[in-house]
């Protein structure tokens, strides 16, 4: 990408951020389009991050309504038997567009905010801040956590390393948990200046059903709190009871809902 490329595409990215209230393309778009893995397209006022099989897209905000989300659909099937999209909260325009193009929803994720109303008890001693030593035991930890995940349990020392280069990431704000010098779950933070978002919640999937996921969340929840911020986000599998059922108690409430829509080529 040249340099007028890149400042296009960020100006574009930043201003649909603002205008949406959120990123128009996941972490793992974006990393995957660093590693060569993802295509940047351009259509006219839209740009789609694409793989063979997935992509992500978006339009700028002052040139949306005109026909241009329809093109860059109707581009990226060209030439493709399937192709999974997902919608970032999934607004009626969005559903309407997939269900033109023939596109069905096959996965939803839920995005949930809390506010932080007090200094939550519950990080202790034994919750530490993340350091290069734990990463291949966390490496390890996080893929038994989340066997199965298309995106989360995927993640390998490039993709750790890449993502604690972004400016966002700070080993303090990774928390892990200890028992008998093993991680047993962690709370990966993603801080901003006013919000902090539990980016992983993971916990050791012989430890489930014995708190540990609470007790990571008491301890985010405290770690915000000694950084001054009162309001927390997070996303979860519509299909995770168990988590959304802990969330909930924790004073978390639905916020929004991303839906990932699937479409293969009728025979």
């Amino acid at each position: 990408m040249s340099d007028s490329q890149r400042q296009r595409f960020d100006d574009l990215v930043a201003r649909a951020h603002h205008e949406d209230g959120r990123a128009p393309f996941s972490d793992t778009a974006l990393y995957e389009y660093s590693q060569g893995q993802r295509e940047l397209i351009w259509l006219g006022d839209a740009v789609a991050l694409a793989t063979p099989t997935r992509a992500q897209f978006v339009v700028d905000p002052d040139h949306r309504r005109t026909g241009q989300g329809t093109a860059m659909l109707s581009l990226l099937q060209e030439g493709r038997d399937s192709l999974l999209v997902w919608a970032l909260g999934d607004h009626p325009g969005a559903k309407a567009l997939a269900a033109s193009h023939g596109f069905e929803p096959v996965r939803s994720r839920l995005h949930m905010h809390a506010v932080v109303t007090s200094l939550h008890a519950g990080q202790g001693p034994w919750v530490t801040s993340f350091a290069d030593s734990d990463a291949e035991e966390w490496m390890a930890l996080n893929a038994r956590a989340f066997a199965g995940h298309p995106e989360l349990g995927a993640i390998d020392r490039a993709a750790l390393e890449a993502t604690m280069a972004e400016p966002w990431f700070t080993k303090e704000d990774f928390l892990l948990l200890h028992e008998h010098k093993r991680i047993v779950a962690y709370a990966w933070m993603k801080v901003g200046e006013s919000i902090g978002e539990f980016y992983v919640i993971g916990v050791d999937p012989d430890r489930r059903g014995e708190g540990l996921g609470r007790r990571m969340v008491d301890a985010g929840f405290a770690h915000l709190a000694d950084r001054g911020i009162r309001s927390a986000q997070l996303y979860v599998e519509s299909d995770n009871i168990p988590a959304q059922r802990l969330y909930h108690s924790m004073g978390f409430t639905e916020n929004a809902i991303d839906v990932q829509y699937s479409w293969t080529r009728p025979v």
